[in-house]
């Protein structure tokens, strides 16, 4: 979603008629300070956001960026100051604080995945496992965390999973329907495939026509043989159960790729709260 067309759907749902509370208190004309103040530790993310979010309300409100996004954080730091008419800013308080500590959550819990798994060959992967309609800004924020974007959607990539292959009637049909698929259709879509377990592994190589092959819910030691099995031949990721105490354990079986749910679908927020100055 284009971010201009985000900021007036969430101005919308909002505010539609007034924020009929600060229009009673605070007599108009009058202008005000604000302070993002940051009340945890982590990465800061969604400053981009909140830019657009504050121009969308009242292009005369001014930013003064202190911190940029990607930026490590702790209680007590300030990211920005916010000046302009006080109305406009309490209507776009909570909207900016909702997508940055949503955005700042997601970045701080990739950046630790990151960090775990440093001095491995692995990248860490989100999913498509986001909230609906703000798919981009938590993809946005894996990448501010130091994480890679995976598919966004259903249509920028093949991923043939467990159901497709079962759907499919099994692994060779699945990728020779893929591929009559792509050619009748004049695509040019990577390929990755599902492995539930070494023999599907082979199955999957036997076949060939494929770009990356998906080890999915195998132990870390499991992962390490698959990856040996391909051996190099296609891209690997490793898929399921993935969780920060054993991530390295996957990086360290010399996969290309790691995706983690977690990354978008359980993350708790960062405590962050606009203040008047």
């Amino acid at each position: 979603m284009d971010l201009n067309k985000f900021v007036e759907l969430a101005i919308a749902e909002d505010i539609r008629d007034g924020d009929h509370t600060s229009l009673a208190c605070i007599p108009a004309g009058q202008t005000s300070r604000a302070r993002l103040l940051v009340k945890d530790n982590g990465i800061l993310a969604g400053v981009e956001v909140a830019e657009a979010l504050f121009r969308g309300i009242d292009p005369e409100l001014q930013m003064e960026v202190v911190l940029q996004d990607g930026a490590h954080v702790k209680h007590g730091d300030v990211a920005f100051y916010v000046t302009g008419q006080a109305r406009n800013i309490l209507m776009a308080e909570r909207l900016v604080l909702n997508m940055m500590q949503r955005m700042s959550g997601v970045a701080t819990v990739t950046n630790k995945f990151v960090k775990a798994i440093e001095g491995t060959n692995a990248k860490i992967l989100d999913t498509r496992k986001t909230t609906p309609l703000l798919r981009q800004f938590e993809k946005m924020a894996v990448r501010i965390g130091g994480g890679v974007n995976h598919r966004f959607g259903l249509f920028d990539m093949i991923m043939i999973k467990d159901n497709h292959i079962a759907y499919a009637g099994g692994v060779s049909q699945a990728i020779n329907r893929v591929s009559e698929y792509l050619a009748e259709n004049n695509l040019k879509l990577n390929i990755e495939i599902e492995a539930g377990s070494l023999q599907q592994v082979e199955e999957i190589m036997a076949v060939g026509g494929i770009d990356r092959i998906m080890i999915d819910n195998f132990s870390p030691e499991g992962a390490k043989e698959a990856v040996n099995l391909i051996n190099g031949r296609y891209e690997t990721e490793v898929s399921g159960g993935v969780v920060l105490s054993n991530v390295r354990d996957y990086a360290e079986s010399g996969c290309n790729f790691i995706s983690v749910g977690a990354l978008t679908h359980s993350v708790k927020s960062l405590d962050l709260s606009l203040k008047a100055v």
